[in-house]
């Protein structure tokens, strides 16, 4: 399966404009549930503001917010599909290309210098996470993640005899972060794999369908975190998170990779698909 490099460029320009500037429907269903639901007034007007800022992102077509992250992908390669191109190459040229054109606020400097690439692309960005699947089609998901909230994510190996103190870890880190990462968030949790499978798992996570029924542990992390009444911006009330989503990976006998990547209301992200059965 062949596809035009030109073509695709611009799919993956689209692919970012509509991450940075429209919210998945399931986010956006969350957020107007917590704000019937809310008592506070304080943050039921924080909600109402938030969601006053999707309709005039989308309106206007402008990002949703002045962050507009630093660029990651999740791409899915079927073993059937051949691109005829450097995909990795055509995602960095479309990156550069949305910079300049949605526009993107350059955000990419080298960590230790500080100096700005001034395109968001620069070593090792944009992150591309590769899977390859069976089949003829190639997915990509875009999910451009912003500063405040990734600062406020943590990683911890644990002895294998301390899982209990997993929902424990949750909570010290969503206090630690107060209104530092917006809420009301998403929380993902990677537990397992290695130290970079575990983080991996836990960005992958923030992808999963908000109204996915949470299992035993994710609700027990959830009602704990809004219990501590950090609420919406961290101005109090009854939601400080709007899902929590788990994902495991199994790991040396000897080791417990613990990884809890924090979102905030903003959960951007957004996927297109080139073969299979289109």
């Amino acid at each position: 399966m062949k596809t035009n490099s030109n073509n695709f460029i611009w799919s993956i320009v689209n692919l970012l404009r509509k991450a940075e500037i429209e919210l998945p429907e399931d986010v956006k269903n969350a957020l107007i549930r917590a704000e019937t639901v809310e008592e506070n007034q304080v943050a039921k007007s924080q909600l109402q503001a938030i969601l006053k800022n999707i309709e005039i992102a989308k309106n206007h077509g402008i990002p949703m917010c002045q962050d507009t992250g630093v660029m990651i992908f999740f791409v899915e390669l079927g073993t059937e599909f051949h691109p005829g191109f450097d995909l990795e190459v055509a995602i960095r040229e479309a990156v550069i290309l949305a910079t300049a054109e949605i526009p993107l606020r350059p955000n990419a400097v080298n960590p230790l210098t500080r100096q700005n690439s001034g395109d968001n692309t620069g070593i090792g960005i944009p992150v591309i996470n590769w899977k390859l699947v069976p089949g003829n089609h190639l997915k990509i998901t875009a999910a451009p993640k912003g500063a405040g909230s990734e600062n406020m994510s943590a990683l911890h190996m644990f002895n294998p005899k301390e899982i209990k103190n997993i929902p424990n870890f949750v909570l010290e880190t969503v206090v630690n972060a107060g209104g530092m990462p917006c809420p009301p968030l998403t929380i993902g949790v990677g537990i397992g794999g290695s130290f970079d499978a575990a983080a991996r798992l836990a960005k992958e996570a923030l992808l999963e369908p908000l109204d996915t029924p949470m299992n035993s542990l994710e609700r027990e992390i959830i009602e704990a975190v809004n219990a501590l009444g950090i609420g919406c911006m961290g101005l109090g009330g009854s939601t400080t998170a709007l899902a929590v989503h788990v994902k495991t990976a199994y790991c040396h006998a000897a080791s417990l990779p613990v990884a809890i990547n924090i979102q905030c209301w903003a959960n951007r992200h957004a996927s297109v698909v080139f073969g299979g059965d289109e």
